[in-house]
């Protein structure tokens, strides 16, 4: 940035030091005031001795020290690359550096050696931006290794969040111990089961049990054992190889089966230097809060606030619904959804959009698009994915052998032999290949538009044991388009429409319905939860998990 970019006037602080780093540049390029040089193996580098002074304690404190460097011009230095030292030397003079991914850890080690805060501060932001799954277990050692806890935590909470994603990959099962603890000790750890973290350090001492089956007492403590299941307790965890012949880690759990039944030992209180002997201890010490064992910990993980909700998405945002606490949530505020689409959520809990006609005249070659999106429950945003070879809607959506298959439709482009021929042959292999998949499921068959108009309230059960329909609860109102969806053992109606008098006609007309009904199976009825609720209208319904310590409440 230039200096005469910027407004004295409006930001003067910012004119002046870009003026004076200007400057310091311009006599560096000049070869002007040079009074020191770093010598690095065959590469020779003038700069000025105030520039490194004012950027680095660490040559701050040999410039001002007594030792023979201090009045040599020329310093030798060790253990870096010519490269690197030059890119930093660039960034202190101009503040430009271009960072990579090849080249950003050497920068950081440099810069934690030398002591140059302004270019670790960089490297730091640059790696949070760069977090993804295939280095954030490095960048969280990195961040360990430098003495970092801005780029550790980052790193840490980004693990945390995928937890069970990262402890599949190799390098998980290379951490060291300490580092193991740091992350499953983590209130923020995304799991629904305290069993997947236990299963996780096993997995982790396996694969080096002779080295760290020692480490097991310190890192069950880790474990929140009271939050799994008792029978789970006792058949996995007292039982497990690494466990049943140690009588310590046996004295451990002990205390929480003796918590289950009620009975917590007196927590302990933290030690004070100096206390004992000294007039009054014993009051001070009253006074200070105990702690329990960490093993006796149950404090629910992060992702243990997950809940079964109605997820209503639409070209106006995306909304989840709570019908057990009649609870609205913002899960996402955007609306580049188009009003056509098609939803879908996978056995991993997986959001998709897909499909969606949306036309753009501006461009004549290819006016019709159509989206493929995916939810990001952590950005709570919808990413886009590549979409379908061509613009499709009113096709049918469904999820097998980790693949999505989108059936039939309508295509503006291609003609329709060609499009059931594309359809036959997905419809072919979803025949084939997921035939025990289909068979586990219940389909109910409800509300036709009959082609006069009218609808019909009727419901009919497929029974796959025995390939036969069966008669169903009748819904109490004639509509069509209904949205139904199965969550937390019940059976629930969303939307559709109906045949309902307009504001200025008693003639019926097609009227889009926004009310919620559960069916009761033990009274064989349709009971009304909500009579209105405006997300309904214009969207696709699912049943989903999403924690809700991400959402926002209505």
């Amino acid at each position: 940035m230039s200096a005469m970019t910027i407004d004295p006037v409006e930001q003067p602080r910012m004119y002046q030091q870009t003026l004076l780093q200007d400057g310091l540049c311009d006599l560096l390029e000049n070869d002007r005031f040079v009074d020191c040089v770093l010598k690095i193996q065959d590469k020779e580098f003038p700069c000025h001795r105030l520039v490194l002074a004012a950027s680095s304690p660490f040559f701050k404190a040999m410039f001002l020290s007594n030792l023979e460097e201090s009045k040599k011009k020329e310093v030798v230095l060790k253990n870096v690359e010519p490269g690197v030292m030059e890119m930093i030397l660039r960034y202190l003079y101009t503040s430009d550096i271009n960072l990579t991914e090849q080249n950003v850890q050497d920068i950081f080690m440099v810069a934690n050696m030398y002591q140059i805060p302004s270019i670790f501060s960089v490297c730091v932001s640059y790696l949070q931006e760069k977090l993804v799954l295939g280095n954030c277990l490095a960048i969280f050692r990195l961040g360990l290794l430098l003495d970092s806890p801005k780029l550790a935590l980052a790193a840490r909470d980004f693990i945390c969040e995928r937890y069970q994603v990262v402890v599949r990959d190799q390098d998980f099962l290379q951490l060291a111990p300490s580092e193991v603890a740091i992350i499953i000790t983590s209130d923020a750890l995304n799991v629904e089961r305290e069993e997947q973290v236990f299963e996780s350090l096993m997995d982790w001492v396996k694969h080096d049990e002779t080295n760290r089956v020692k480490d097991l007492p310190e890192l069950l403590h880790c474990v929140r054992f009271r939050l799994m299941p008792l029978d789970y307790f006792k058949e996995k965890v007292e039982r497990h190889q690494y466990i049943r012949f140690s009588q310590d880690i046996k004295k451990e759990l002990d205390l929480v089966k003796d918590a289950h039944r009620g009975r917590l030992p007196k927590p302990k209180k933290p030690a004070i230097d100096g206390a004992k002997g000294g007039e009054g201890s014993e009051d001070e010490e009253d006074d200070e809060d105990g702690y329990l064992p960490g093993i006796l910990n149950n404090n629910p993980r992060f992702g243990m606030f997950e809940m079964d909700l109605i997820l209503m998405i639409s070209d106006k945002g995306t909304v989840a619904y709570d019908p057990a606490g009649n609870e609205c949530f913002v899960v996402s505020e955007s609306t580049e959804i188009p009003k056509n689409h098609c939803s879908l959520v996978t056995r991993e809990n997986q959001v998709f959009v897909v499909g969606g006609l949306l036309y753009n005249e501006e461009d004549k070659d290819e006016p019709f698009s159509s989206y493929f999106l995916q939810f990001d429950p952590v950005s709570s945003d919808w990413l886009g994915m590549p979409s379908q070879p061509n613009p499709r809607c009113l096709f049918g959506l469904t999820e097998a052998e980790n693949s999505i298959f989108v059936v039939g439709g309508k295509e503006l482009k291609d003609g329709e032999h060609a499009l059931m021929q594309w359809k036959m042959h997905i419809l072919s292999k979803l025949c084939n290949s997921q035939a025990s998949f289909l068979l586990r499921i219940t389909v109910c068959m409800s509300h036709s538009l009959y082609h006069d108009g009218t609808c019909s309230s009727s419901f009919a059960h497929l029974l796959f044991n025995t390939i036969t329909w069966s008669e169903f609860t009748e819904f109490p109102q004639k509509r069509s388009s209904l949205n139904l969806i199965s969550m937390g053992g019940f059976l629930y109606a969303v939307g559709g429409f109906a045949m309902m008098p307009s504001e200025t006609s008693e003639e019926p007309v097609p009227t889009e319905m926004t009310d919620i009904w559960r069916h009761d199976e033990s009274d064989k009825c349709w009971t009304g939860i909500l009579r209105e609720i405006s997300y309904a209208e214009g969207s696709t319904i699912l049943s989903v998990r999403l924690n809700t310590l991400r959402l926002t409440k209505l």
